[in-house]
Order: structure tokens, then C-alpha cells, then sequence
């Protein structure tokens, strides 16, 4: 039986290099898979997923309007296994499409992205997948002080934390750090 799997965790912990690292392991053994993205992530390019490390795939991409239950059924039907990166953008309806998916066509679903937003709140996709999902692993990454990292600042031009806005910013190191909750206190002063 198939399951819906939400691999999480703040920013720059090797999310993407994870996906890229297990849709490569199914296709070196000759099976398909379908790999998906935000519309709204361009900063690889327009339907790129890519890692810090410089690994990269092509990916189909999605927005919130995308029924992905169908758009899987018409071009993913023959796929091993789904990956979703930058799943804290999905709907709460797409999380249980992408539940159908692995219910209904048998195909599992691996969803990769971040738990909470730089004001310490899940994201609505990520907040769904918490819920929904049969499996949920945590990736792993530090804090400058040696402690897991388990929460993201935003900063402004000039470094400073970054405690209102709107919650979907696309940004990478020179706009997010992820820090342990002690220091994500500290630097929003919450």
C-alpha cells in the first residue's frame, strides 16, 4: 500500500538534495518518477529543482489553482513514486489530492518543505501534510550554536529580524537563517 510521506524541516537542511537523491535512486533501478515544484520557486529557473550543492532536475510545476490528483492521474500514472518539493505551498485541498494519490492510484507520495514560516506558524500545505500524512521525517540542520535548528528568521537588508509580513517570501540564504527556538526568541524578541 502506498503512503503520503512529509520530509520537513527549516530552511538550507537538504530537502531538495534528498528528493533529487532518492527520485535518482528509483530511476537508476528503471523505474519512473514525477517530480513537481511551486510555480512560485523560480529562483532555480522555471520548473527547477534545485540543491545548494548544485544538483538539479526538471520538475512539472503547480499553483494553488493545480488539481494535482488529476494532473498526476493524466502524466504521472506510470511513476514509482511522486516528489513534491516546496510542499509548505500546497492547499489543504491539494494535501488530500495528493492523499488520493497514494490511496486511490497506489502511488507513493514524497512531499519535501518547511514546517513553520519566519513568524514561528505552519504553513497551510505543511499544516495539512502534519495531518494527513501516513509518514513524517524530520531533516536535520543546526543553529550557529550547535543546536537543531528548528525555526527560520527573515531578514531586511541589513540583518535584522524580520517579524511581519506576508508569510510567502521566496528567498534563500541572503534572506532566511534557520536558528534553534533560543535564538529565533531572541533575534524576533517573542
Amino acid at each position: 500500500m502506498a503512503k503520503l510521506y512529509f520530509h520537513y524541516s527549516t530552511m538550507n537542511a537538504g530537502k531538495s538534495t534528498l528528493l533529487l537523491q532518492a527520485s535518482y535512486n528509483y530511476r537508476e533501478r528503471g523505474m519512473a518518477t514525477l517530480l513537481l515544484t511551486a510555480a512560485l520557486d523560480d529562483r532555480a529557473g522555471t520548473g527547477r529543482i534545485a540543491s545548494r550543492i548544485g544538483i538539479g532536475a526538471d520538475a512539472l510545476t503547480f499553483d494553488s489553482q493545480t488539481d494535482l490528483f488529476a494532473l498526476i492521474e493524466t502524466q504521472g500514472r506510470d511513476s514509482a513514486c511522486i516528489f513534491i518539493d516546496e510542499a509548505q505551498f500546497l492547499s489543504a485541498d491539494q494535501v488530500w489530492q495528493l492523499a488520493r494519490v497514494a490511496d486511490d492510484l497506489n502511488i507513493p507520495v514524497m512531499c519535501y518543505g518547511l514546517r513553520v514560516d519566519f513568524r514561528g506558524e505552519l504553513f497551510p500545505g505543511s499544516a495539512a501534510l502534519l495531518a494527513l500524512a501516513d509518514d513524517m521525517r524530520e531533516v536535520r540542520t543546526i543553529c550557529f550554536c550547535g543546536r537543531k535548528a528548528t525555526m527560520v528568521i527573515r531578514r531586511d537588508e541589513q540583518g535584522r529580524a524580520i517579524t511581519e509580513g506576508d508569510q510567502i517570501q521566496v528567498g534563500g540564504d541572503e534572506t532566511y537563517v534557520s536558528l534553534c527556538r533560543r535564538h529565533w526568541r531572541e533575534a524576533t524578541g517573542a
